[in-house]
């Protein structure tokens, strides 16, 4: 409400009567008090000596709470239908809004512009979350489940931007969400009471507008192939009200998913027999999406890397099959890729991702521990505290970012360089001399979003400590100007892959042996800021072996050769894997 007023009144009237005043506002007569001395004079000398302002002022005011309350009723919650005929529409929110207040009584109704005014606040950030979370993960704010997210977000931006650009986002963000609810309830009060003083003719433009949406939506107008007619916004609030119902029943229905695993009670002599005696590594790249190996913006340079690997994998005696294999993530949640890949469940939220690491799920790397013939470790750089959901993967030895030695700088997000972990990972494991078969999941984070300051290859016998990347990072880009310009983004991107590719293979051609068997895969797509909207979910994923009787056990999979799936090569769901993996290499049936 403005702090303007045309005169001084003995006693505080209602708002909603003060509201029928020509100027809309509510009179400051408390300000004054009885008298008519205070603010409440002082104001309206102001509007008395200039009124053409005065006017400017309550006018500008009351059109910028309509214009911001029907922003909110008709904006969208995905960046790609944010056009201007998302404006040019009708929407029915506002309408059946101003025939509920027309025919509240006065204390209902103040309550009712609140409620509203705070619901519409509330609903504007939603669409703002679904904005974000559609260009980042390709899918909309989840009310139940994602809150943990916002963690995981505000180390991300410590990371990549510094601890103080941190603490200034956060602290734009909310004000700015404080800023947002406060102005859209005060716009929403003030409407009730223009809808109020006006009441017929409010009654009159509100029945007719209804009669128009009608036609409209019964007509199919549109504007720019979007509907005149508009209730995206109740739409929305439904979607939501059946997400969460959905959510909180997929707990339970999940769990029992979970409780039935085929594999469970296999005794451990008749696991893994056609693996005994190999070293396997189970390596994971950061944001390799199929879009790396076919977007024509990408493709070629990646392409190169991986025939690159393929030749240097050949003169190594090595052989490879290649397919696709679906993820339930996109643009981040890693470890939701991971869980999925190695329980053989579609662990696609936080909810099931605590579900399925607190059950008895046998995952794929537990197996390998099982059967008592293989020592199980894994290399995972991004992991900087407590994981205590090592024990779940079964793995006798997790190093995280603390435990690899690096004495060098990390690469905004990424904590460590690929090729030094691999390089840990041949000091601390893989070379120990007189050491029996090793099962190794490594997780490879320099393909991790911002994708700058990039480190690049050097020799394996500079790698030291690490060192040596002080002088790499200084040479790197910076983010925030890569980031400005969504192809250097895309550019950055598909180097850190090049980078992680060449990474992997250099390693298998200077370290593997006859007994090194890798299955490399990504995770997940990178954002759709490099990918653009609606691309597929699948990752590449390759199987690598020197001895040929490791690629004859899959030999039915239809895979393709080499590390480069081609268009038409296989693309199955990401939970599949462990049951097809395990059944391939256990026990042939007999002839």
């Amino acid at each position: 409400m403005s702090l303007f007023t045309r005169s001084v009144q003995p006693q505080p009237p209602d708002p909603d009567e003060t509201a029928g005043r020509p100027d809309g506002d509510v009179a400051d007569d408390a300000t004054g008090g009885e008298g008519g001395e205070g603010a409440g004079a002082e104001t309206a000398g102001w509007r008395d000596r200039h009124p053409a302002k005065a006017r400017a002022v309550t006018w500008g005011t009351t059109g910028g709470a309509a214009a911001l309350v029907f922003v909110a009723l008709l904006l969208p919650n995905e960046l790609a239908r944010l056009t201007p005929g998302a404006f040019l529409r009708i929407p029915l929110e506002a309408i059946f809004g101003a025939a509920v207040l027309l025919v509240l009584p006065p204390a209902a109704r103040r309550v009712a512009a609140v409620v509203a005014g705070v619901g519409l606040g509330l609903l504007t950030i939603l669409k703002f979350l679904d904005m974000g979370f559609r260009s980042l993960m390709d899918r909309p704010f989840d009310m139940v489940l994602d809150w943990i997210l916002f963690d995981d977000a505000e180390a991300f931006l410590s990371d990549s931007f510094g601890r103080a650009g941190a603490i200034g986002a956060v602290t734009g963000i909310v004000v700015l969400v404080l800023a947002l609810l406060v102005l859209m309830t005060l716009a929403v009060v003030r409407l009730s009471h223009l809808v109020v003083r006006h009441s017929a003719t409010a009654t009159r433009t509100t029945l007719i507008l209804g009669i128009v949406w009608s036609m409209c939506a019964v007509l199919g107008v549109q504007i720019s192939d979007v509907p005149v007619a508009s209730r995206s916004s109740a739409k929305l609030v439904e979607n939501r009200a059946h997400m969460v119902r959905a959510g909180l029943k997929d707990e339970q229905a999940f769990a029992e998913v979970a409780a039935v695993d085929d594999f469970r009670d296999t005794p451990p002599d008749r696991l893994l027999t056609g693996l005994r005696g190999k070293d396997v590594i189970f390596a994971f790249i950061e944001s390799y999406g199929r879009s790396a190996v076919e977007d024509p913006r990408m493709a070629p340079q990646v392409g190169a890397a991986l025939e690159d690997g393929n030749s240097r994998l050949r003169e190594a005696g090595f052989s490879s099959r290649s397919a696709f294999l679906t993820s339930p993530v996109a643009g981040a949640g890693s470890w939701l890729a991971h869980s999925t890949f190695l329980s053989g469940l579609w662990v696609s939220n936080q909810q099931r991702y605590r579900t399925v690491t607190s059950s008895d799920r046998l995952t794929l790397t537990e197996a390998f521990r099982r059967t008592g013939d293989w020592r199980t470790a894994g290399i995972m750089p991004g992991v900087t505290k407590a994981w205590p959901e090592g024990k779940f993967y079964g793995l006798d030895h997790v190093y995280d970012s603390r435990d690899l030695g690096y004495r060098g700088p990390k690469f905004s997000w990424s904590p460590v360089p690929d090729q030094y972990s691999l390089k840990a990972f041949e000091r601390l494991e893989h070379g120990k001399p007189d050491r029996g078969p090793l099962m190794a999941e490594i997780v490879l984070a320099t393909s991790h979003n911002p994708w700058a300051p990039l480190p690049r290859m050097i020799g394996w016998d500079e790698v030291g400590d690490g060192s040596v990347y002080h002088g790499i990072k200084k040479a790197g880009k910076d983010p925030k100007e890569v980031w400005r310009d969504p192809d250097q983004v895309r550019t950055e991107y598909r180097r850190s892959i090049e980078y992680s590719l060449h990474s992997l293979t250099s390693y298998v051609q200077k370290y593997g042996d006859d007994d090194t068997v890798l299955v490399v895969l990504g995770d997940h797509q990178p954002n759709p800021v490099v990918t653009g909207n609606h691309v597929s979910r699948d990752v590449p994923v390759s199987v690598v072996a020197h001895d040929p009787a490791v690629l004859d056990r899959i030999s039915g999979w239809g895979w393709q050769d080499g590390l480069k799936p081609g268009p038409k090569a296989p693309s199955w769901r990401m939970d599949t894997f462990r049951d097809r993996f395990l059944t391939a290499y256990g026990p042939r049936p007999a002839q």
